[in-house]
């Protein structure tokens, strides 16, 4: 646990679920975890005790997991074991990323229910399923080479990861709910009021019950790293730190003994010193930047051992690879930088 942990507080310390299992973290709300194959290896899901307009009593899934056959056979333990005997009811996906709506199509079809996301994100994952474009590919390639990740090695695996998304999500459902910001969803006993976030998907949906005094963050909090916030090949000029920045701040309207419910890491309260934690680290992360493009002319590659203080694998170089480019776009939106395109193809960044 490093120092800025010990600032949170976490109600059930080391434990999580056992494969095919839930721990009961509030009443009728159950927390699960799915492997996922990279160095963050999980991913936290829930179960909301849930009735249907017809009176049936059942269970609201929360977030899915990546396609594969290991969740699935994972869901297979949970629906005989932990479901007392009764029904999903409906999938509520926070965003688009592959670990949450993956096995959305499959989950779905297996019980005859709808999707609820936001409508943004729907189509995001719709045509990310389609065309791998931000993920990998030959323009996610040339994208990255333009700010400076030139490496032959890795130009190779990223044109390579053409279906690099489709792998972990082949289908999205045809048919959803449409979730807002503001809306509130009566699921089983709880009003749940969708919180609308931007900066890491196009429209995350995070899901806060005021009576059960719990918030189900997805990625927008975690409470042991900080959540990816890129910039990709479809939007090259996107300005997503400050909307981040934003969308956690608004955040601190809701009581500080939260029960956050994060999509990574252990429950925890102490959602406002998160918040304050966050902000000082993206803080420290633009003064890194404004501190190296002060000295030259800096690439969004050339940064990643100032951003990044740690080897880094191709997964997650192409996730620092984003979000350096969010940092310096942050700070030349802002007017605070300069940015020119080389002779070589190349643009860097420096001090006005």
């Amino acid at each position: 646990m490093n120092h800025l942990e010990h600032q949170l507080d976490y109600p059930w310390g080391e434990a999580v679920p056992e494969p095919g299992r839930t721990i009961e973290l509030a009443p009728g709300v159950r927390w699960l975890r799915m492997g996922l194959p990279f160095a963050l290896d999980h991913i936290n899901l829930w179960l909301l005790r849930d009735r249907d307009e017809a009176g049936r009593e059942g269970w609201a899934i929360v977030d899915c997991g990546i396609t594969n056959d290991a969740t699935r056979a994972a869901w297979e333990q949970v629906f005989a074991r932990e479901l007392d005997g009764l029904p999903v009811l409906r999938v509520i996906v926070t965003h688009m990323h592959p670990d949450h709506v993956g096995l959305a199509h499959w989950l779905t079809e297996r019980w005859g229910v709808r999707l609820w996301i936001s409508a943004t994100d729907w189509n995001a994952a719709r045509m990310a399923s389609q065309a791998t474009t931000g993920f990998g590919g030959e323009t996610a390639a040339a994208f990255m080479a333009s700010h400076g990740l030139t490496d032959p090695a890795a130009q190779a695996k990223i044109r390579a990861r053409s279906n690099y998304y489709a792998t972990m999500v082949p289908q999205v459902p045809r048919q959803f709910r449409r979730l807002l910001g503001g809306d509130v969803l009566r699921i089983g006993d709880h009003d749940w009021t969708c919180l609308a976030g931007h900066g890491h998907a196009p429209e995350h949906i995070s899901l806060h019950s005021e009576s059960l005094g719990v918030l189900i963050s997805g990625d927008m909090v975690l409470p042991r790293i900080s959540t990816n916030v890129s910039v990709i090949d479809l939007e090259p000029e996107a300005n997503p730190l400050p909307l981040y920045l934003r969308s956690i701040a608004a955040l601190r309207a809701l009581p500080p003994d939260t029960l956050v419910l994060p999509s990574h890491g252990k429950p925890f309260r102490g959602l406002h010193e998160r918040i304050d934690q966050l902000h000082a680290h993206h803080d420290e992360r633009l003064a890194d930047v404004r501190g190296a493009c002060a000295r030259e002319p800096q690439t969004a590659a050339s940064l990643l051992p100032v951003l990044f203080r740690r080897a880094l694998d191709l997964h997650q170089t192409t996730f620092a690879m984003g979000e350096s480019i969010a940092h310096l776009n942050a700070l030349w939106l802002a007017g605070e930088l300069s940015r020119s395109l080389g002779d070589d193809g190349v643009i860097r960044f420096q001090t006005r």
